[in-house]
């Protein structure tokens, strides 16, 4: 196990997300302190560290976990009877843009189906539902990120089943998670027309919502579009405020609480009903 912790700490990936880690802390101090200076209460300190809790446990699990999903990858990639990629990772060469265009919709596209079918059935819900109980909106919350991240690979199957190539995958998920956490923040409001394509922090705020017409809209990763065509798509309201959080609220900073409260909620209905 050692060997490979060793060696996941040493592939050219984990170094890309250090320094995307770093970005990340330099941005959080940037929003904490631009909240200091203009008065708002953008950060509470007990839900901050429960989401470096929450992302130190994520981290951790990832570790292991990307092995096991690139070989998951390579393995559906090996059945594939269709070949939209050319099969290997590369920047320029095999039709070179095209095909990470490609690869960039079709895996926006996975995204919303996996965020989508997490918020609506009960069962996957417990693995996504940490992410959603802080209430606070900021940059670290896009790090409180669950910590059995197992039930996601599914929705990016037919992509390696597509032929498109295994790293290819996750360099195009990586970029949208990296995207994404520029989405959780209060000191966007608006970016102009980039609003009809974009998902944007003010879209997403919308999404981190607990409150109506606010609740289950706007799935989107990169792009909002799927959220129009899908009819799940809501604007932010002039005059209804939004509510950020859970209901009920989970009345946890304890990342252990925030991982597995709602897989024991689940685990008692479950014995509830067989008795």
């Amino acid at each position: 196990m050692l060997e490979l912790l060793q060696k996941s700490l040493n592939a050219p990936v984990s170094i890309i997300y250090s320094m995307m880690y770093s970005l990340y802390a330099l941005l959080i101090i940037s929003e904490a302190s631009y909240g200091q200076i203009r008065n708002l209460a953008l950060y509470k300190w007990q839900d901050f560290a429960a989401n470096m809790g929450m992302f130190a446990g994520f981290s951790l699990v990832n570790l292991f976990w990307v092995h096991a999903v690139f070989w998951l990858y390579t393995w559906v990639g090996s059945l594939s009877i269709i070949s939209l990629g050319s099969g290997t990772w590369h920047l320029f060469a095999y039709g070179g843009w095209r095909e990470w265009l490609l690869l960039f919709v079709l895996d926006d596209l996975c995204y919303y189906c996996f965020h989508r079918t997490h918020h609506h059935v009960a069962l996957l819900w417990p693995a996504h539902v940490p992410h959603h109980s802080s209430q606070q909106f900021n940059f670290s919350v896009a790090l409180r990120q669950t910590w059995l991240p197992f039930t996601a690979v599914i929705f990016w199957l037919p992509l390696a089943w597509l032929g498109f190539d295994p790293l290819m995958i996750m360099t195009m998920q990586m970029v949208s998670l990296f995207y994404q956490f520029f989405l959780h923040t209060r000191a966007v409001k608006s970016l102009g027309w980039l609003e009809w394509v974009l998902n944007t922090p003010s879209h997403h705020s919308i999404h981190h919502a607990c409150n109506e017409p606010y609740v289950n809209k706007n799935f989107g990763g990169v792009l909002i579009i799927w959220d129009r065509l899908f009819c799940s798509f809501a604007k932010l309201q002039a005059d209804m405020s939004v509510r950020y959080g859970i209901e009920p609220p989970l009345q946890s900073y304890n990342p252990l609480v925030i991982a597995f409260a709602d897989y024991k909620k689940l685990l008692g209905q479950y014995l509830g009903v067989r008795k």
